[in-house]
């Protein structure tokens, strides 16, 4: 399975990266020169980018065994700063995780459409097929997600053994036939490509960062397999077989330059197409579920550091916490999918956006690499400069290749990740300045204690939980609760779910029980960004450890705040369009019962409208 989930993107790369170098925007012509230097750049790029930036070094960057994006981003916790350095900071790691978006957007449109591209070779005839095949394969890929993937999960280690084999199988097969083609591993070969023409070598550039396009995936999936089993995978299997495959093709290319329109499928004996094309699009699927998978478990860190609104999360295994569906993501990242699919029409268009994406979020990785080795390592300017330097160099050499695509459809990732950062930021600043509001114009949590010693209320039997915010004001939903019924529970917990800035946090550190006296208590129920607040198990764990003398979990009653945004209000730190988008985002984001798996039989939501 981890051969799927980590391996899927990269090990698909084959399918059109060296296509990519010849028919995307440079339309470089097909010279033993020119083949044997590309294929220099890709061996190289291999090692440097993969081998040592990221199974050899960033896997050390790791957040209690958590890689990606966000977790280097966790690590450095710039919410605990103030200054332009923290707000670049948060931008910056805010802006690499949406650009993921992009990728997982585009990995499904350019790996499926590359698979189904064989038939083009096999049966030209069935070309304007290609299309319609792709869409109504990616149609059924998304429909299928909210089974999830537990059943298929004990097949997709041994499809994609199978897959590497049969790349290293082609592989040798071309090479046997041409073995000059070896001579792209010497480093040399790429320094003269690059010194005889450096400006058509600078645009071959951004395809040949195809090859590499799987590294952050890789480094994001280490949470879930380890690192000594991803290293042991890299080195034993997944780098050998794409290296053969590419040097075979590349050796195909030597004898018939003419085979560059389609490489990958002109490499398969005849007999063997259609048997590869059905390979070749499993493979890609589940490439492409791994991309989706991570889309999810990115939407799902967003939502628990708070730079979004909750949406549905549906636990689709009682075994892998990790294995979740998303309606709304899955429905968003369809549509775009097959608007990509059908917009774009084929990969050599599709590569030139790809490349954008993932290269400008290798570049910021880096970036926060270095800021991790400064800050939390403590190693010095110079040590932290030199290491970060060797993988910014080629990061920015990639980037500024990519780059001149923008206006042929690099522009897509960009525009995506831009909206989902402005989305992002819109409701970190409503939230900050509803927090701010509620702490000036909220009721302290001991004035509202003395006030109920001069005037008692009437108390029932039962444990009322309030769900709060993490100040020490009291919960609106409580003074609307007394103020209508005039009652209150004999024991009454003021809850908060707070997320650490740690993937997982372990059940002995989940709770923070504090007394306030009048049998109230104050609950701080702690998770980890990885993981879905159950705010109903909690009050069970609350039961079982006899913290709290008389709770009952099954006699509990929750209370939570349904916020209603005014559109009325004008705050001066917040433009009127910004207003209404998190106005928006407020309404639509899904209830305190169902996210916090509140048993609905025993919860009550009160509509709560605030200014802002």
């Amino acid at each position: 399975m981890a051969l799927g989930i980590v391996y899927g993107d990269i090990g698909t790369s084959p399918l059109y990266a060296l296509h990519a170098c010849f028919y995307s925007g440079s339309r470089l012509a097909v010279t033993p020169a020119h083949v044997i230097g590309i294929l220099s750049l890709i061996f190289w790029a291999l090692i440097v980018v993969i081998s040592i930036k990221y199974v050899s070094f960033m896997m050390r960057a790791d957040n209690r065994g958590e890689g990606g994006i966000l977790a280097l981003l966790a690590l450095l916790d710039p919410w605990g700063r103030k200054g332009r350095a923290a707000a670049l900071t948060i931008l910056l790691g805010s802006f690499g995780a949406s650009l993921l978006y992009g990728d997982g957007m585009i990995t499904p449109a350019i790996s499926v459409l590359s698979a189904v591209g064989g038939l083009k070779v096999a049966a030209p005839m069935l070309k304007p097929g290609v299309i319609p095949i792709t869409v109504i394969i990616l149609l059924v890929l998304f429909a299928t997600q909210r089974k999830g993937t537990a059943r298929l999960g004990r097949w997709l280690g041994p499809i994609m053994l199978l897959w590497f084999t049969v790349l290293a199988l082609m592989g040798i097969y071309g090479i046997v036939q041409a073995p000059a083609v070896l001579a792209g591993a010497n480093p040399l070969a790429a320094v003269r490509f690059v010194v005889d023409a450096p400006s058509t070598a600078f645009l071959v550039l951004g395809s040949v960062f195809l090859v590499v396009t799987g590294g952050e995936t890789l480094y994001a999936d280490m949470g879930h397999f380890g690192a000594a089993p991803i290293r042991w995978a890299w080195f034993g299997l997944v780098l050998p077989a794409l290296l053969l495959n590419y040097f075979g093709q590349g050796a195909l290319l030597l004898r018939d330059p003419a085979k560059a329109a389609h490489p990958f499928y002109s490499l398969v004996p005849s007999w063997g197409v259609y048997p590869m094309i059905l390979l070749a699009t499993v493979a890609t699927v589940i490439a492409s579920q791994a991309v989706i998978s991570g889309a999810y478990s990115l939407a799902r860190q967003s939502i628990q550091m708070g730079f979004g609104p909750r949406l549905v999360i549906v636990q689709t295994s009682d075994e892998e916490m990790g294995q979740i569906y998303m309606p709304g993501v899955n429905l968003a990242l369809m549509v775009a999918t097959i608007a990509v699919v059908v917009g774009f029409g084929s990969t050599a268009r599709l590569a030139g956006a790809y490349g954008v994406a993932v290269s400008a979020t290798m570049a910021i990785t880096t970036t926060l690499a270095y800021m991790v080795m400064r800050r939390r390592w403590q190693w010095s300017r110079l040590h932290a400069g030199l290491i970060a330097g060797l993988f910014l160099i080629p990061d920015l050499v990639f980037l500024s290749s990519n780059l001149l695509k923008v206006p042929d459809g690099g522009w897509l990732p960009l525009l995506v990740a831009a909206a989902v950062v402005l989305l992002m930021s819109t409701w970190r600043r409503g939230m900050a300045l509803r927090r701010a509001m509620a702490q000036e114009r909220g009721m302290p949590i001991a004035t509202f204690l003395q006030s109920l010693s001069y005037e008692p209320p009437t108390r029932v039997r039962g444990t009322g939980v309030f769900l709060c915010g993490p100040g020490d004001t009291v919960p609106q939903g409580l003074l609307h609760h007394l103020k209508l019924n005039q009652v209150l529970h004999e024991r009454v917990l003021l809850m908060t779910a707070t997320s650490r800035d740690v993937p997982r946090v372990p059940a002995s550190e989940r709770l923070e029980i504090a007394p306030l006296g009048a049998e109230f208590y104050r609950v701080f129920v702690n998770y980890g960004f990885m993981q879905t607040p159950n705010l109903s198990v909690a009050t069970k764990l609350c039961q079982d450890l006899g913290v709290i003398p008389g709770l009952e979990a099954e006699t509990t009653t929750f209370f939570a705040d349904r916020l209603h945004i005014s559109l009325a209000g004008r705050n001066p730190s917040m433009p009127r369009w910004r207003h209404r988008l998190f106005a928006f985002m407020a309404r639509n984001a899904q209830g305190a019962v169902d996210y916090y798996r509140l048993p609905p039989g025993r919860s009550v939501e009160l509509g709560i409208q605030i200014d802002i």
